[in-house]
């Protein structure tokens, strides 16, 4: 049977590995001494604190489909209805995101005149012919005050990136799509709500991108451990890649432990890395291609959880929580109130915030110290919230690559790394650096990996795992 060596145990690996199942004998070799990548839910004194994302929608089938499959879907955990309500912050205050064309009127998250710019978008100008950034489609569609209060706010809070770098096309390409099949959004809104009622189908509208959040009872972690306990003794825990070579058609692994240093033959090798992780382990293999995957920046970012007594917050956490609008000055890009999204994550009568901070806006932030970061956090969560009280518990989780940004010229970038690849067969990239950062984006890219990497390894035989000299 062929062999597959899979590096990286985020995600992105276990759910290839899942994937290949019994097509191929499977190695997953992790750095770390404990899988799961930022996928990872911290529980103490009560708190589930998730130190990377919170779960997935359900407008896309991945997710769910892999946990029908593993036999946990009874374990799945609907946001409550508050995570419909989403904020954002400007002029000292809260506002609502409005949720249906009457709301949007009557919000004074915009101006009259930037309202009327929005309800102006069937006449914007066609889109250019080359690859244009967020904030450029923002402003062409929209205008500047929704681009700058709407949409900034926006692309800061799933990618803490810049709409100025920020590439239409590969962060959001079901925008992208929309536009060029229905010729704009609100044409492409008013057709697809037809379509629906010609359905039967009736679904509310929300000021989120759709579908239910969802994650599990006990955190998202509980999908890293039930993939991870899949892999069984082919998991290899605290074992980091320091390179990958060909020879003869097969690739050679140099695997460094608390043992030493091993060597690895494969038929077919999945960097489920990082983009400049993998570049650095392909440096030898082919230095055109590690250089292009680290052309791939990723923007720092850091996670402040903080733990409250509820009745001390003096507001009710009665949505999904906010973000902070750049021009608004302040040091945070958002909050999100989790112990009022997901039930369990915070104990009787406490409240669990998560606060961001970082990001492509104010890289230098995300580098401090906890308790230096923490008081910043607690200062805006004052000037925005109003809250005054002292958390019960903090804790600090800080990324220093923490999200791959698709900057334009994403794509040519990813043409130019799969015509490199056609020059090594069998070895596959899957992480997020490449088409999409949620759990959805990367569990239907590992089945495609796992699809590609059991159909290249079949009949190649031979294989073994020796102490390198």
């Amino acid at each position: 049977m062929a062999r597959v060596a899979i590096i990286g145990a985020g995600i992105s690996g276990l759910a290839t590995a899942h994937y290949l199942g019994r097509q191929a004998e499977v190695l997953v070799f992790e750095k770390e001494s404990a899988p799961g990548g930022t996928m990872r839910s911290q529980r103490e004194q009560g708190f589930v604190m998730e130190r990377g994302p919170n779960g997935f929608l359900t407008n896309k089938p991945h997710a769910l489909a892999l946990a029908a499959e593993l036999g946990c879907a009874g374990r799945l955990l609907p946001a409550s209805d508050f995570a419909r309500k989403r904020f954002v912050f400007s002029g000292g205050t809260l506002h609502r995101l409005p949720e249906s064309p009457v709301q949007f009127l009557r919000s004074r998250l915009l101006s009259v005149r930037g309202r009327l710019r929005v309800m102006a978008e069937p006449f914007a100008a066609p889109p250019p012919s080359q690859d244009e950034s967020v904030a450029g489609f923002a402003r062409r569609r929209l205008g500047r005050e929704a681009m700058e209060m709407l949409i900034e706010p926006m692309a800061a809070g799933v990618f803490a990136g810049d709409p100025d770098q920020l590439s239409l096309a590969s962060c959001f390409p079901r925008i992208h799509e929309l536009e060029a099949r229905y010729g704009g959004l609100i044409r492409a809104m008013l057709t697809l709500r037809r379509e629906r009622r010609k359905a039967g189908r009736r679904e509310g509208m929300s000021a989120g991108p759709g579908g239910t959040l969802t994650s599990f009872d006990t955190g998202v972690e509980a999908l890293v451990e039930v993939l991870a306990g899949r892999c069984g003794g082919n998991l290899r825990l605290g074992c980091a890649v320091e390179s990958v070579s060909r020879s003869a058609g097969k690739y050679r692994l140099a695997v460094r432990s608390a043992e030493g240093l091993a060597e690895c033959e494969a038929d077919a090798v999945v960097l489920a890395a990082p983009a400049f992780a993998a570049g650095g382990m392909l440096r030898g293999l082919d230095a055109g291609l590690a250089e292009e995957l680290e052309r791939i920046p990723y923007a720092p970012i850091a996670v402040a959880a903080l733990g409250y007594e509820a009745a001390a917050l003096g507001r009710p956490l009665d949505g999904f929580g906010f973000l902070v609008p750049r021009l608004e000055g302040r040091r945070i890009l958002g909050a999100l109130w989790d112990s009022s999204v997901f039930a369990g994550r915070a104990p009787e009568g406490k409240a669990l915030l998560r606060v961001m901070v970082g990001g492509a806006r104010q890289p230098q932030l995300a580098r401090l110290g906890d308790k230096e970061l923490v008081a910043l956090v607690k200062e805006d969560l004052r000037a925005c919230m109003g809250i005054s009280a002292e958390p019960v518990l903090t804790r600090v989780f800080s990324y220093e690559k923490g999200i791959p940004q698709y900057l334009v010229g994403h794509g040519r970038l990813l043409e130019s790394i799969t015509a490199r690849l056609r020059a090594l067969p069998g070895l596959y990239l899957n992480s997020n650096a490449y088409r999409g950062v949620s759990l959805n984006d990367c569990v239907r890219e590992s089945k495609a990996t796992a699809a590609s990497a059991a159909g290249d390894a079949q009949g190649r035989a031979g294989h073994r795992f020796s102490e390198a000299t």
